[in-house]
């Protein structure tokens, strides 16, 4: 009998020690896991990819002043606000800030993008002024020449029936591309955040080329165009059914800009991110032989769908802009 009680107590400690095995196992996991996906959204830290470079300042307008503080611990010192499950709100009432202005991790990303474009068009610029007469030389400078006209040929000049109008907003949409383009990209490299992979940054966006469309319609097209737009071409008995929708159609125009934008960002990285999660979660090479070369698909995917959602939000904007303006300032000229 104590044999077999021995046997028992061996097999039931066996047991037991596997199963905390196997619980140890799922937490490492779940640690793995919220340590890579916790450092891809935004948040208040320079990151790339895991590693904390540095802090990012707080600043906040409320009750009329500004309040900027230079990382977490100074803000939580100084007492006006402190931090409620992961989120900055006021010590006096817990309620959030009137305004928060404080510079993110996807913000330093966007900064960094235009840093690169800034300098890149400011060599570009100085050889042309130095020597206007010869063809730009180098990868960089042929490339944005060949964005440049690309997008001045097939997006704006095909969308437009003034040209003189066209050219006048080439700029807006030779900036647009190349930004969202470089944002896209940045995201791909190692250790690179996506700040196109998230709704303010898209918004923002979208709200600047709502602007755009409905103030050169104004622009010109005049103001009593852009209202005789709103009728859609209906008699003006049918204003109270045609101004409605077609005032919804204009809400509707930056909000599809900015979805589409997000989700086909997003929705790339999500997929990458779970196959590679697999390999954490299973914990064995022999998934490595399939989900890597398929890992490495999707990101090659990904590197098509950077450009063509660069390219695709230039043109909708585009085509938005010529359908508003109109053919009206055309056939006044003749």
């Amino acid at each position: 009998m104590k044999q077999n009680v021995n046997y028992n107590n061996s097999e039931y400690a066996s047991a037991t020690n596997s199963e905390h095995n196997t619980e140890n196992h799922n937490e490492e996991n779940a640690n793995v896991f919220d340590e890579v996906f916790s450092n891809l959204g935004d948040h208040n830290g320079f990151y790339v990819g895991p590693y904390h470079i540095c802090d990012l300042p707080y600043i906040f307008w409320d009750d009329g002043q500004l309040h900027c503080y230079a990382n977490k611990t100074s803000l939580k010192e100084a007492g006006v606000f402190t931090e409620v499950n992961h989120k900055i709100v006021k010590s006096s009432d817990g309620e959030s800030p009137q305004l928060d202005l404080s510079v993110t991790n996807l913000v330093m990303f966007q900064w960094i993008a235009m840093f690169f474009i800034f300098a890149v068009f400011k060599i570009i610029s100085r050889k042309k002024v130095c020597k206007p007469d010869k063809a730009p030389k180098g990868f960089f400078a042929n490339a944005v020449e060949k964005i440049i006209i690309y997008v001045r040929e097939e997006v704006v000049y095909s969308n437009f029936s003034d040209k003189k109008i066209a050219k006048s907003l080439t700029f807006y949409f030779v900036a647009t591309l190349i930004f969202i383009l470089v944002i896209n990209l940045l995201g791909l490299l190692p250790g690179g955040h996506t700040a196109t992979a998230a709704i303010p940054v898209t918004a923002a966006l979208a709200i600047v080329a709502f602007f755009v469309i409905n103030g050169a319609a104004i622009k010109y097209s005049g103001v009593k165009h852009w209202f005789k737009h709103l009728l859609g071409g209906a008699p003006i008995g049918l204003a109270p059914i045609m101004i409605p929708i077609e005032i919804l159609g204009l809400i509707i125009k930056p909000f599809s800009l900015t979805i589409r934008l997000f989700a086909n960002m997003t929705a790339g990285h999500i997929v990458l991110f779970s196959l590679l999660g697999l390999l954490f979660f299973a914990n064995t090479y022999v998934l490595s032989l399939a989900i890597v070369p398929f890992s490495v698909f999707i990101y090659i995917l990904e590197l098509l769908v950077a450009f063509i959602q660069a390219f695709v939000f230039t043109m909708l904007v585009s085509i938005y802009a010529g359908q508003s303006i109109g053919e009206h300032s055309h056939k006044e000229e003749h």
